[in-house]
């Protein structure tokens, strides 16, 4: 009796083993597909932007009644306004743009509506937009999206090129950990405190990696 309960105890450990095998050997095949699928779709992307130098808010030009003897120029105020969100269509699919994070050596494209099967494709709005100050960005853990912003610190940049080809450079200023089922706390102090959030799942999937960042003007 004894010799048999050992071998169903060898058994299922046996058993355990290979289900952890096959599932690391599943996540790392998901992770390398993933990435082939986002650069392809970058590659095509890159393609599809403008190419648009960085937008000037505000510029002055010399006002038509001013006299070439006076000292106190007078200028004329043009406020250039930013043009509208655009997005690019691939495979029938929507993207808002492209994310790239150079301390990591990574660039991806941003699909504009979060799924799960979107995410398989690529890092998702989840919230927000660039123009609002309060764009959230959801990827999976895989090392080809944002499973390693864990090692972001303060000070790195990320930088956003919308669809009107415009980058936005950002600088992050703190990481911290939310709990999975806490939304509030994943969108508060949005356009009040930050500009830009990137999330992943942690390993356990229970906690989200949240990085935050502000706008550089």
């Amino acid at each position: 009796m004894k010799n048999t309960r050992g071998l169903w105890w060898i058994i299922l450990g046996a058993m355990l083993i290979l289900s952890a095998l096959f599932l690391v050997f599943y996540n790392f095949r998901q992770d390398n597909q993933s990435g082939e699928t986002a650069s392809e779709i970058l590659s095509e992307l890159k393609e599809a932007l403008p190419q648009t130098e960085a937008v000037q808010p505000t510029e002055f030009i010399e006002s038509a009644t001013h006299d070439n003897n006076d000292i106190f120029e007078e200028y004329e105020e043009v406020t250039e306004t930013l043009p509208e969100e655009k997005l690019v269509e691939i495979d029938s699919n929507y993207y808002i743009g492209t994310i790239q994070i150079p301390s990591l050596g990574i660039e991806l494209p941003v699909l504009s509506e979060w799924s799960y099967p979107n995410l398989n494709l690529s890092p998702c709005r989840y919230k927000g937009s660039i123009s609002g100050g309060d764009l959230i960005i959801a990827a999976h853990n895989y090392r080809s999206h944002f499973g390693r912003i864990n090692a972001l610190n303060s000070g790195d940049s990320i930088i956003i090129t919308d669809g009107n080809g415009i980058s936005h450079s950002y600088e992050i200023i703190y990481s911290e950990i939310i709990d999975g089922y806490n939304i509030e706390s994943m969108e508060f102090g949005s356009a009040e405190n930050w500009d830009l959030t990137i999330f992943t799942c942690t390993l356990s999937g229970q906690s989200r990696v949240t990085v935050r960042a502000i706008e550089l003007k």
